[in-house]
């Protein structure tokens, strides 16, 4: 514990002190105690702690699961069965047993131990109070749901009482956030847990003895390596999303950081639209993939400071494709692949890769449009400043109709208003910030299309959403990462 700051010293010690004072008067309940019944939940616990770090073959609990899920239901009939001192030492054996990380291993047992002993002792506690003497009979079962569900509750609260203190005094967490999402976040599985482990108590006391009652533990087992290996797919979902994304501002260092804003704007249209919150995560991962098509397009072109030539911009418009072929065998990502596809449509029908028109272009790539634009409008790159948000939104609005669909637009402006944007930084370390402007707009230069030039187009933003020379959009950017 010498490793650890004084506070979270402090912590683990007063913790490991309530708890030995909260599991003391179980010496002065003599022989007469359910002292059989407490050795084996104990032991039980302890058997399901060691099965978490050590699974059957073919079965394995990921080290992200929450602490003691899989022993929930015994540690909680426990909570049931026994006095409020057995009830707290019937987690500490399991709890010191079970490997620990470095560093300070010795501290993260005690602290275990404590934690679950505490609030299984203040289950308990509430448990009795609640529901009285001998509730786990026949004619009180009925009854007997909401005091074990209150007692779930309190358990899981008292847990996440003392993870956020130990957060704010060994990791050095604000006190604001140290408490936030810990009591929400494992409720649910503790409620379903909670009549998981009144189930084991009642068959504890059954007829059938407590061998019956070791017949709820393997669907709960398999129930939480269920929950833990959808946790672990995702958690490899999101990796993958991370490390495509990495790659394309790797090769592209003037656009950093652009695919993560929008798949912050595409969420906040999904969420202004009152789109179902899977689909909202479909559409943040597909604008945080939207160009990740770039990969295949050379890297010369990706960096060139002039402006591309017709050849130069036939090739990088081809990214939408290279970009679909990219995450055609990513099964989890759904209809992203559509919009990393179709971003580049118009509704007049004259984008690309495939000039689809009004209805035929997919919602999701329609979202994704929008709010590509807005971001590559109100970013900073090395050669312009950032157009602030009002602008933005007033060319967007100008667009709508003919290059995006109106009710995004709507949707995007209405999302600011309430919530404001703020983005990150972008500028490269190693770009020149542009100099002071006069005028208040972007600073002039040679690779900013001029007004009204042929090249600049009337259909969009200046710089990324060009008007057409012939049949199908071209995009004529003030710099190749804003295609």
């Amino acid at each position: 514990m010498r490793a650890l700051p004084p506070a979270a010293r402090g912590c683990i010690t007063g913790a490991v002190l309530a708890a030995a004072v909260c599991a003391a008067p179980a010496v002065r309940l003599g022989p007469g105690a359910p002292w059989t019944d407490a050795a084996a939940l104990a032991a039980l616990h302890a058997g399901c702690e060691t099965v978490r770090h050590r699974p059957l073959p073919g079965i394995r609990i990921p080290s992200g699961t929450a602490p003691f899920l899989t022993a929930l239901p015994v540690l909680l009939a426990g909570v049931f069965l026994l006095p409020p001192p057995l009830a707290a030492l019937t987690a500490v054996p399991g709890a010191l047993l079970a490997p620990a990380e470095e560093p300070a291993r010795t501290a993260r047992r005690l602290w275990h131990a404590a934690e679950l002993a505490l609030a299984c002792w203040s289950a308990a506690l509430l448990f009795d109070a609640v529901a009285g003497p001998r509730p786990l009979t026949a004619p009180h079962f009925p009854w007997v749901l909401l005091p074990a569900l209150a007692a779930a509750t309190a358990l899981r609260a008292v847990c996440a009482a003392l993870d956020g203190a130990v957060r704010v005094t060994a990791e050095g967490a604000p006190p604001r956030t140290a408490w936030r999402g810990l009591l929400r976040g494992c409720l649910g599985p503790h409620l379903v847990h909670g009549l998981a482990g009144l189930m084991t108590a009642v068959l504890w006391r059954s007829a059938y003895g407590p061998s019956a009652a070791l017949l709820v533990l393997p669907p709960m087992y398999l129930s939480c390596w269920g929950v833990a290996q959808y946790h672990q797919e995702r958690a490899a979902h999101r990796a993958t999303v991370r490390a495509l994304v990495r790659a394309v501002d790797l090769k592209d260092r003037y656009t950093r950081g652009h695919g993560e804003r929008v798949g912050r704007a595409s969420m906040m249209i999904a969420r202004e639209l009152g789109l179902p919150e899977d689909r909202t995560e479909v559409l943040r991962i597909a604008g945080i993939l939207h160009d990740v098509g770039k990969l295949g397009v050379p890297t010369r072109l990706l960096r060139k400071e002039g402006p591309l030539t017709d050849q130069e911009r036939s090739l990088m418009e081809l990214h939408p494709e290279y970009g679909h072929e990219i995450v055609r065998g990513i099964g989890f990502l759904g209809e992203a692949r559509e919009a990393i596809l179709h971003h580049h449509e118009r509704l007049d029908g004259r984008g690309y890769p495939h000039g689809l028109k009004g209805a035929q272009i997919p919602e999701c790539a329609r979202v994704v449009a929008v709010a590509d634009a807005f971001d590559a409008m109100t970013s900073t790159r090395s050669y312009r400043r950032a157009r602030p948000v009002p602008a933005a939104v007033a060319e967007l609005r100008k667009c709508a109709g003919k290059q995006f669909d109106p009710q995004m637009v709507r949707a995007l402006a209405a999302a600011l208003e309430r919530h404001g944007w703020h983005p990150e930084p972008t500028l490269p370390p190693d770009a020149a910030p542009d100099p002071p402007c006069p005028t208040g707009g972007p600073p002039p230069g040679p690779r900013l299309p001029a007004p009204g030039a042929r090249r600049g187009g009337t259909g969009g933003p200046r710089g990324r959403h060009a008007a057409p020379r012939g049949g199908r959009a071209r995009h004529h950017s003030a710099r190749p990462g804003d295609v």
